[in-house]
């Protein structure tokens, strides 16, 4: 005999759980399924153990999409003060770290807990480890009972309402998995292209070769890509480039593109260089003193313009330009990123043109609602992602 339930969650992540237990606070019967033994462990893990868990300033323009006003609602009705209503609720401390990122002082494991004792409170029953093994659509008709029946390891569910809250591809290894493109794909609803994003890049060969061995060495510095521009910190990889201006430009990066980084974004090189033009200093021990040392011996050793590497008044003025516009626009051309595993977020994802903005209600399928990571809503780091899963949570719960 299947089980019957007004609405049925899968996915007990963020943006699952706030759907739940929203839902469950408006007295819906709810099921919430997960495949996974361990709770939300894409929270655990975030900041550092710490959950960045949003930014004061999530706003629409933080976000990247195919449908670029989709976010605006469902971040109008539930904001970052919204939920930092409900971390205070709970007397959670929390700190901001910077650029509006707030990080819980202790540990994730209390958004979790909170997130939990919401869910609990409002009714919501769990079904964990549990794995959805097929999702049909019943013959219409007085004895149908509901609009789909999920089969499931634990027995059938008949719900009228059934939200994916999967995720996306990023972090296989704590159980990512394509299922909620898979729903989409059976109910004949479009999926954007796919790819990881928030994500390091790789260097080319030939520049591996000259910076692989500065790994852990980090730089302040701009960085910009297809009209995006970045100000934070650049590390260097034992294959690339990472950090958080890195992992930002990511998003809008796409292979065969260049990367600009500015290495002295508070100079200005040509007027340093040209001030030290009768200087018996080599080039490297200056910038030395605004770089990492051996960041300034591999990039003057890489830089046509710098060699022979000489003292500074060996150097002509216009050569001292020219290695000032390369300290400015220091170009690189990735080969690629280092994938779905250390990616933070996917980019792409169910296509927002079919969905209602203010409900998450697929237009094509009455009672099928997509949330989260799953859709084609990607923020920037630092606490965006966990606040569009609470926006858009939220907002399905309102309607399921």
């Amino acid at each position: 005999m299947n089980s019957k339930k007004d609405v049925v969650v899968i996915g007990a992540g963020a943006a699952g759980m706030m759907c739940a237990l929203e839902a469950g606070k408006r007295g819906r019967k709810v099921l919430l399924l997960d495949h996974a033994t361990n709770l939300a462990e894409k929270i655990r893990i975030s900041g550092g153990g710490r959950c960045n868990f949003t930014n004061r300033y999530a706003g629409p323009d933080g976000f990247l999409s195919h449908n670029p006003h989709f976010c605006r609602s469902a971040l109008a009705r539930f904001s970052p003060q919204d939920f930092i209503v409900l971390v205070e609720k709970y007397g959670i401390h929390y700190h901001e770290k910077k650029l509006g990122q707030l990080f819980c002082d202790e540990n994730s494991q209390q958004i979790i807990d909170l997130l939990r004792k919401e869910c609990s409170a409002a009714g919501v029953e769990w079904r964990m480890p549990c794995l959805v093994q097929s999702i049909s659509l019943p013959e219409p008709g007085p004895d149908s009972g509901g609009r789909f029946l999920l089969k499931t390891d634990q027995g059938s569910v008949i719900t009228d309402s059934l939200v994916i809250a999967t995720g996306g591809l990023s972090i296989p290894q704590i159980g990512a998995s394509p299922f909620g493109y898979r729903v989409a794909e059976q109910f004949g609803i479009a999926v954007t292209p796919l790819r990881p994003g928030l994500v390091p890049l790789t260097f080319a060969p030939e520049q591996l070769l000259q910076f692989a061995g500065l790994t852990g060495v980090t730089i302040d510095a701009e960085v910009s890509c297809n009209g995006k521009h970045f100000r934070e910190n650049v590390l260097i990889t034992h294959r690339g480039l990472s950090g958080p201006a890195i992992l930002q430009i990511s998003s809008y990066w796409l292979p065969g593109d260049v990367i600009h980084i500015n290495l002295l974004p508070d100079l200005n090189p040509t007027a340093l260089l040209l001030d030290q033009q009768h200087s018996s200093t080599m080039l490297p021990n200056l910038l030395a003193q605004y770089l990492p040392r051996r960041f300034t011996q591999a990039w003057c050793d890489s830089t046509p313009a710098t060699q022979p590497l000489r003292m500074l008044h060996h150097y002509t003025e216009r050569e001292l330009q020219e290695i000032a516009a390369q300290l400015q626009d220091w170009q690189v051309i990735p080969s690629g990123t280092v994938g779905y595993r250390k990616a933070e977020v996917t980019l792409g994802g169910i296509d927002t043109r079919e969905l209602s903005s203010k409900t998450m209600q697929s237009e094509k399928v009455s009672g099928l609602y997509f949330i989260g990571e799953v859709l084609d809503v990607t923020g920037h780091l630092g606490g965006f992602n966990f606040q569009w899963a609470w926006s858009s949570g939220y907002a399905a719960g309102q309607s399921v």
